[in-house]
């Protein structure tokens, strides 16, 4: 397994360590309820160094970015972010990513520079696919390995990253980012993103830097009750927002329309794309399937691939993620079904073994955060 940088650090204060994408990472450190509530209310550092980086640098790097993006990237001005996703040509999702649109101090003359942020355990994966259709005048420069992650989470984040760098972080706007020092550390990507609904940055720096970036965050974020948290919180704080997990709510085999992502699906701008065609299709003509959140009566939590019911106990579609909510203190899922069962308050059932525990079709956010 590989190791990010912050690895002995984990290790030496107690995290609940496990294998994902290929990383040993932490799952835990305390209980999953007290990190994610201590997020929604305060604060929380997580470990994210196993996300893939690639550079796209070139004359033509818009073009390249454009061919295997949803979105549109013309649109995006340098400082700023969007997410997207990686279209495969069977109209299914290679992977969704962040792209961001970096500044073109280093570049020659008429380049442009972006910054593609994909799925650890994709990696290699999208690399393939888009060297695969880099037929324009553009280098890729994978900088995965030499870059670490932290996301800097929860309504106290951006004024304790404020108090340890030379830029105005609350002032960053959301999907915008700046370059700047922390903790004495040049270089380093401050971005008003996330994967959890309640505020905060994400920080790229080198790896020989993350270490102590980390440390001053922790220190820092004593007066603010900052914990570590890990990947178990931040699959429940992504899942209450209706976020999708790639592997669970999308893969190669569901459209984007499908999974309630038309609004990164682009299929009006100039620059063609895979399987543009069939979403062009998808949005005329509507979609056979949808994904869904619901709530349980039941105290009982629905898993990946548990199978969904209708009200008369006839198999219509499976769950793709399902938790327990700290939030809400109530079972919530998401999973795909006919869209004549997509309307909120539709009566579903989810099989558990040999029982069928209730559910209520419930509109995505589950949380609804000021």
């Amino acid at each position: 397994m590989k190791k990010t940088a912050l690895n002995a650090w984990h290790h030496d204060h107690g995290a609940k360590m496990v294998s994902f994408a290929g990383f040993e990472m932490p799952i835990s450190y305390t209980s999953i309820s007290e990190e994610h509530l201590n997020v929604r209310k305060g604060v929380g550092a997580f470990d994210v160094s196993h996300m893939g980086e690639f550079i796209i640098k070139g004359k033509e790097a818009l073009d390249l970015v454009q061919s295997i993006s949803s979105n549109d990237a013309s649109k995006l001005k340098i400082g700023q972010a969007q997410y997207t996703c990686i279209p495969n040509d069977q109209g299914g999702i290679v992977d969704d990513m962040l792209v961001y649109r970096l500044a073109e101090d280093q570049c020659a003359e008429g380049e442009k520079a972006f910054m593609l942020v994909v799925n650890a355990s994709n990696i290699e994966k999208d690399w393939d696919w888009i060297k695969k259709h880099n037929r324009f005048d553009t280098r890729m420069i994978n900088i995965s390995d030499a870059t670490g992650l932290i996301a800097v989470q929860g309504p106290k984040a951006a004024e304790l990253i404020d108090s340890l760098t030379n830029v105005d972080v609350t002032g960053i706007p959301y999907y915008h980012f700046t370059k700047g020092k922390i903790a004495g550390k040049e270089n380093v990507i401050i971005s008003a993103t996330g994967y959890t609904g309640s505020g905060g940055v994400e920080i790229y720096a080198d790896n020989k830097d993350i270490v102590d970036i980390w440390l001053a965050i922790m220190e820092a974020g004593k007066s603010y009750g900052i914990q570590a948290t890990g990947l178990a919180a931040r699959d429940t704080l992504r899942l209450e927002m209706g976020f999708c997990l790639y592997g669970n709510d999308i893969n190669d085999e569901t459209s984007p329309i499908e999974a309630g992502l038309s609004w990164i699906t682009k299929t009006k701008k100039a620059a063609d794309f895979p399987s543009k065609a069939v979403f062009k299709a998808q949005r005329k003509e509507g979609v056979t399937k949808k994904l869904v959140g619901f709530t349980l009566e039941d105290r009982r939590v629905p898993r990946h691939d548990y199978i969904i019911l209708n009200a008369e106990k006839e198999e219509i579609g499976v769950v793709s993620s399902g938790t327990m909510s700290p939030s809400l203190d109530k079972p919530i899922g998401m999973g795909y079904v006919p869209k004549a069962y997509a309307k909120e308050g539709t009566e579903l059932y989810i099989q558990f073994r040999k029982k069928e525990l209730k559910a209520t079709v419930h509109g995505l956010p589950f949380v609804k955060l000021s």
